[in-house]
């Protein structure tokens, strides 16, 4: 059993998709409203950590959590069933005749399940989203119910619907007592429930926010009856997937009631129905989140069944626009696996890195290294607002060269850390400029390096080692390049006695928070190394332009000209401690560069001198980290003898030009044979080093195989993928990518919908979905490499590394895009050859025989580029 893609767009449907467990689906939009939702309509609904109105879920409670929305038909000669299948009886035959029929259908960003009630003779389709293009926050159901059947049906319609109002502190801090404070009363459609107080012993605040859920049926036709109270609703002895009042109807309430100081429940009763063969009825539910008074309001605009309509329609026009860049290739499934895998990194800006089942950590926001790589992503699918966006992100980096590590809810709002923790990730300094070189490039726009952003200022000082007393008062403003050259340099001097740069927090893996005095990093240090190299290009290619002289901070000399160490960079950090004195200097873009380059080759040569070995079976690659007490983590093996790896030293030792060719092969050598897992998705983060390395991180805690002990973790074998593409080395590249690919559209095997998770289980199963920065590397992978397109300061470049199974039985493949704000189609022709490009025409137009570029002033809409 799989999911089959109905068409182009990437929507798709699955037979009985509640069979399978952990399966859950966005429901969210850019107005702030972010949902989940299981193929029962299962899940949980909010704004923020502390405004949910459905029950915050982690992932073990979607099998286990009753507290559901949900729409009950008491059939007048038949058994209570629900329309979305969460009965007690229903999951009863479920598991025996399984007498329920249903069919799910997923699409941008819409559930919708069709169901046959068992023998009732009826049908539901059940469709829920939350509309996009409006500022209000709430979700819409849709539940359509049709006689199926040769005989007439009568039933009692409920919809429902348990109304949490509050945040998710309280499952465990003062749930009963937070229900005391519900002022909960009926009106015309719905039920509200208005608490009167934020509660939080540390200070309890007046509370400003109502929930609201409100349902119609047709256009507009009112409940009879209502039960705004949760335990009345279950009735005693009942339970939430058998609740007493849709068959009772007892106790009933109507419009203008109310009662205070119980859990609240949604839940409304429509006059009794008699359905005709081939008749049917429609009804739409609303949950809404919204400030004092505003609930009802906001619902009844939309409770109505063409409303409903109307708006889903423009949700799907609204996605299939922001989700822009299209794959053509041999592969439908493929190409649409890779629509799903656009989405995600828009998903991540909603949500942050928080608020679906597998992500139950954090309250919410993205953190320093999740903004800058979705950004990736945005650069090529939404260009248009990207320039000020990546102006406002530097905005977060201190004058010492650290940065703040959570997003605010603003552009260029920042907060120190989620915890309050004083504490410095090492790998934060790389991503700006990974995702800067991928903007100049493709636009051409050089000029942004003399856009003007704001430092970060607060009282973490001395790269994390200092806090000072009382708040700061002192501003700083530099360049976009100063910013850049301040992190990468900075970086630079933060060096440990094994000669890389010191591992402090973490860096990329940040489950190697163990090791913050004597650990280090050599896969971070090597990533820096392609930085400043690819920095020396961009100066270089500044200079040309706009003149070799560039006014920097007076400060940054104490960084140039030097190869120091920890006590240069301590004397930096002591004089901008309170901010740069605003004084500046000239500095010459060349000898920068110059710098940058010397820079690069010291640690090169570091690396390849120190780092690299031989195991005891004749395997060689790079040692990737070094422990709290100074010691290699891979070159000694496991602690039972067996040769040990870690992905990540290889990902950027090949990827910033740092492995010769010759230990590229070695690389891929050691990793097939080590890390190499086929049924789990791929390549392994690491190979089991048997022992709990407190020392390292807790990583080691964990069991082998989750999560960044061992687990296939999309986001580095992504980026090994690419790194090994940005080599020449297009099939172990594919290899990579595809392996990833094939097992996460097995749906048998990874168990989830359409796109890439964070990783794969033991089990091979796909965790930690929708949300996770492998998507933006992979978008880039498959455009910049496997399709070859590539920006050259503002022209288009094209080196594909497709393989003759990627082009269909035309002989073609393809991509649609935005390059530069511009509407483009690249086709690809193989005539011969899959690689090398014979010609570029443009809309028809001949531009070039033997030339892999265009022109920026010939870029149109229609691009053929044929292969020899």
């Amino acid at each position: 059993m799989s999911y089959e893609y109905t068409g182009k767009d990437g929507e798709f449907k699955l037979k009985d998709a509640n069979r399978w467990s952990y399966l859950y689906f966005p429901d969210g939009a850019p107005s702030g409203m972010m949902g989940s939702l299981t193929p029962e309509f299962g899940g949980d609904l909010k704004t923020s950590q502390n405004t949910f109105i459905l029950e915050p879920v982690s992932s073990d409670n979607l099998h286990n959590n009753r507290s559901t929305r949900n729409f009950w038909l008491k059939l007048e000669n038949g058994p209570l069933v629900s329309c979305m299948g969460a009965s007690s009886r229903q999951h009863a035959l479920e598991a025996t005749t399984g007498e329920d029929e249903a069919t799910l259908y997923g699409g941008m960003l819409f559930q919708k399940v069709e169901r046959k009630l068992g023998r009732s003779g009826l049908r539901c389709e059940v469709t829920t989203f939350v509309p996009v293009n409006t500022e209000d926050q709430i979700e819409l159901t849709k539940v359509t119910v049709t006689n199926t059947s040769d005989e007439p049906v009568t039933f009692t319609a409920t919809a429902a619907a348990p109304i949490y109002g509050r945040s998710a502190d309280n499952i465990r801090d003062h749930r009963n007592v937070t229900s005391m404070l519900n002022r909960v009363r009926t009106t015309k459609y719905g039920v509200i429930n208005f608490p009167t107080l934020t509660f939080d012993e540390r200070g309890h605040r007046m509370n400003e926010v109502e929930y609201g859920f409100f349902c119609a049926e047709q256009e507009g036709i009112e409940p009879v009856a209502f039960c705004p109270v949760l335990e009345d609703f279950i009735g005693e002895g009942g339970s939430l997937d058998t609740p007493s009042f849709p068959i009772t109807g007892q106790p009933a309430y109507v419009a203008g009631q109310s009662v205070d100081g119980f859990e609240a429940m949604g839940a409304a009763m429509f006059e009794q129905k008699t359905l005709e063969p081939g008749g049917r009825v429609e009804y739409v539910m609303a949950l809404v989140i919204g400030m004092l008074d505003s609930s009802e309001n906001t619902a009844v605009k939309y409770l109505s069944a063409n409303v409903f309509d109307a708006q889903l329609y423009e949700n799907k026009l609204y996605w299939k626009q922001k989700v822009n860049i299209r794959f053509r290739t041999g592969d439908k499934n493929f190409d649409n696996w890779m629509y799903w895998v656009g989405i995600q990194p828009i998903l991540r800006r909603i949500y942050g890195c928080s608020f679906l089942p597998h992500h139950d950590y954090g309250k919410g926001g993205r953190g320093w290294r999740d903004l800058w790589q979705d950004c990736l992503a945005l650069i090529i699918m939404d260009p248009a607002d990207v320039r000020g966006m990546l102006i406002d992100n530097f905005g977060g980096v201190r004058t010492d060269g650290t940065n703040a590590t959570i997003i605010g809810t603003g552009r260029g709002e920042f907060i120190a850390d989620r915890n309050g923790i004083t504490r410095v990730w090492m790998d934060h300094a790389m991503w700006p400029f990974m995702t800067m070189d991928l903007y100049i490039r493709q636009s051409g726009d050089i000029g942004i390096l003399s856009e003007s952003a704001p430092y970060f200022i607060d009282r973490q000082v001395m790269r994390g080692e200092l806090l000072l007393e009382g708040e700061p008062s002192s501003t700083s403003k530099g360049t976009v390049l100063e910013h850049l050259l301040l992190q990468n340099l900075a970086a630079f001097f933060d060096i440990g006695e094994n000669g890389s740069m010191r591992l402090r927090g973490a860096d990329w893996n940040d489950a190697l928070d163990m090791a913050k005095d004597k650990g280090e990093s050599v896969a971070s240090t090597a990533a820096y190394c392609g930085n400043y190299r690819k920095l020396a290009q961009i100066l270089r290619e500044f200079a040309s332009s706009n003149g070799d002289s560039v006014k920097l901070a007076k400060e940054l000399t104490g960084l140039l000209g030097t190869d120091g160490g920890r006590e240069t960079l301590m004397r930096y950090c002591d004089d901008v401690k309170n901010g740069f004195s605003g004084e500046t200097s000239d500095y010459s873009l060349n000898a920068l560069a110059e710098d940058l380059e010397h820079k690069a080759n010291v640690l090169s040569v570091q690396i390849s001198d120190k780092e690299w070995f031989t195991d005891t079976e004749g395997f060689s690659r790079f040692n990737s980290y070094y422990d709290n007490n100074g010691r290699p983590l891979e070159r000694n093996g496991a602690k039972d003898g067996s040769p040990a790896m870690m992905i990540t030293g290889q990902v950027f030792t090949v990827m910033s030009g740092v492995a010769s060719d010759e230990q590229v092969k070695e690389i891929i050598r050691s990793a097939d044979k080590y890390l190499y897992e086929e049924k789990l998705g791929g390549y392994r983060l690491n190979t089991d080093f048997k022992e709990i390395k407190t020392d390292m991180g807790r990583m080691f805690g964990f069991a082998y195989g989750q999560k960044e002990n061992g687990a296939v973790f999309s986001h580095m074998t992504v980026m090994y993928g690419n790194a090994l593409y940005t080599r020449g080395f297009k099939d172990e590249g594919w290899k990579v990518i595809g392996s990833l690919y094939r097992h996460a559209a097995d749906f048998e095997s990874s168990k989830i919908y359409p796109g890439i998770p964070e990783y794969f289980d033991p089990k091979g199963r796909g965790v930690y979905h929708y949300l996770t920065g492998a998507a933006s590397w992979l978008i880039l992978t498959v455009l910049n490499e496997v399709f070859g397109v590539k920006g050259q300061f503002g022209d288009m470049k094209f080196e594909p590394g497709l393989l003759p199974e990627q082009f269909d039985e035309n002989g073609q493949a393809g991509v649609s895009f935005e390059f530069n704000g511009k509407p483009v189609d690249i086709t690809y022709v193989m005539d011969g050859g899959c690689n090398t490009v014979a010609k570029i025409e443009v809309d028809g137009e001949l531009i070039s025989e033997g030339e892999n570029v265009l022109p920026k002033d010939k870029i149109g809409k229609a691009i053929r580029v044929t292969l020899k």
